[in-house]
């Protein structure tokens, strides 16, 4: 599960192996490696790659399937109109089902 939501995480961003290796300062292998479920990260590189792509341990673990934004830096007003953007997804989306 692990490998697989890395690949996720990191084709979602348009980055290549080599460029995630890149971000975190280890080889296109050890990226290739944990996509592949060969080897895990580091319980550090794990923590660094969860603030990388701005979601859980737990969600790169596949403990959970909840995603956390970064709203950093933006006011109370931009994170109000985001979640008014997700609230309306959820309910077209529901909508739908």
């Amino acid at each position: 599960m692990l490998g697989e939501q890395i690949k996720k995480l990191r084709m979602c961003k348009g980055l290549t192996q080599v460029e995630l290796a890149k971000i975190f300062g280890v080889t296109k292998q050890s990226v290739s490696n944990w996509e592949n479920e060969n080897i895990m990260p580091s319980i550090d590189l794990l923590v660094k790659i969860a603030k990388f792509f701005s979601v859980s341990t737990d969600y790169i673990l596949g403990l959970s399937n909840e995603h956390a934004l970064n709203t950093c830096g933006l006011s109370e007003l931009q994170i109000a109109h985001i979640q008014t953007i997700i609230n309306d997804i959820v309910e077209v989306k529901a909508a739908n089902a």
